[in-house]
């Protein structure tokens, strides 16, 4: 089992966990990551990431799908994505999503790949229903629930400020990054966090409320290519 995989899940996971949007209660357990086969216990209750997780894995030809490769693959985006099969996962999800209403994946066989941004604009609803009615609150799960990207301008204790991009409405109806606005995010909760440190000028990978981890340059770029594959 990966320990930096492990731990690498539980900074992106936390902060819907901690919200109760996903995954089982006490998500306390996933910030203090002490303690790594529990947090690999509790990745296996995460019903959506789990399942990318797998299939990504499987695809791969990696035994453990809490491997670092295949976490990051997931959040973030990476190599093992370019080897799978598109078809072949809608056919996968159409197994485990039983039940799954709204969202376009289901027709999605020539663009699908096991990463959050797919799950986030093809499978939730929400997509649909802002193209559907407008509703500001669609708009504002799906500012949230996406991986984004920010620069850190300021730490203060437990929370920071940062400049990020905000989905918005294009003139055409489709999705487009905002204007650069400023944010007061979480990056630790009494002292516990799954980061070493913040500081200002740090380039940060975003989720809800929380600062998930520290991106390269790279990393922030596979990021925002994958969230224009989708939103649009």
């Amino acid at each position: 089992m990966s320990a930096e995989g492990a731990l690498m899940f539980a900074r992106y996971a936390y902060p819907p966990n901690a919200l109760g949007y996903c995954g089982p209660a006490g998500a306390e357990a996933m910030l203090r990551g002490d303690a790594t086969a529990d947090i690999a216990r509790r990745a296996r209750r995460f019903e959506g990431a789990w399942s990318y997780l797998e299939f990504l894995a499987s695809s791969a030809g990696i035994a453990d799908p809490l491997d670092e490769r295949v976490v990051e693959a997931y959040w973030v985006g990476g190599d093992l994505l370019a080897g799978v099969s598109s078809a072949a996962l809608v056919s996968f999800l159409t197994t485990r999503f039983v039940g799954q209403s709204g969202g376009s994946w289901r027709t999605a066989a020539d663009r699908a790949l096991p990463h959050h941004t797919f799950q986030v604009f093809e499978v939730y609803p929400w997509a649909e229903l802002l193209a559907r009615t407008g509703h500001p609150q669609a708009l504002s799960v799906l500012d949230q629930c996406r991986i984004r990207t920010g620069v850190v301008t300021a730490v203060s204790g437990e929370t920071a400020t940062v400049e990020s991009r905000p989905l918005t409405m294009g003139p055409d109806g489709g999705l487009v990054p905002g204007e650069t606005r400023r944010e007061s995010v979480r990056w630790s909760v009494e002292g516990w966090s799954l980061l070493p440190g913040l500081a200002a000028g740090d380039r940060v990978a975003l989720h809800w409320n929380w600062v998930c981890d520290t991106l390269t340059t790279d990393q922030a770029a596979r990021i925002e290519v994958m969230e224009a594959r989708y939103r649009t």
